[in-house]
């Protein structure tokens, strides 16, 4: 099914959750990133449980420093 991940399209499994698409676009850095679905932060305690459905629009955010 097709979503959006940070601005492009992308094509999941229609089971896909929210850790198994972080996992797949977090280079392993997971636990360094934050979630938000349809411009919703999503809990990480939700993530296992937090399946995607075709047209959501998911952003990955990672902490960058700054000064």
């Amino acid at each position: 099914m097709q979503v959006t991940v940070n601005g492009a399209p992308a094509e999941v499994r229609e089971s896909t959750t929210v850790a198994a698409l972080v996992a797949a676009h977090s280079g392993g850095a997971d636990r360094r990133v934050a979630v938000a679905l349809n411009a919703a932060v999503v809990p990480r305690s939700r993530w296992e449980t937090t399946r995607l459905t075709p047209g959501d629009s998911i952003e990955l955010l990672a902490p960058t420093a700054g000064g």
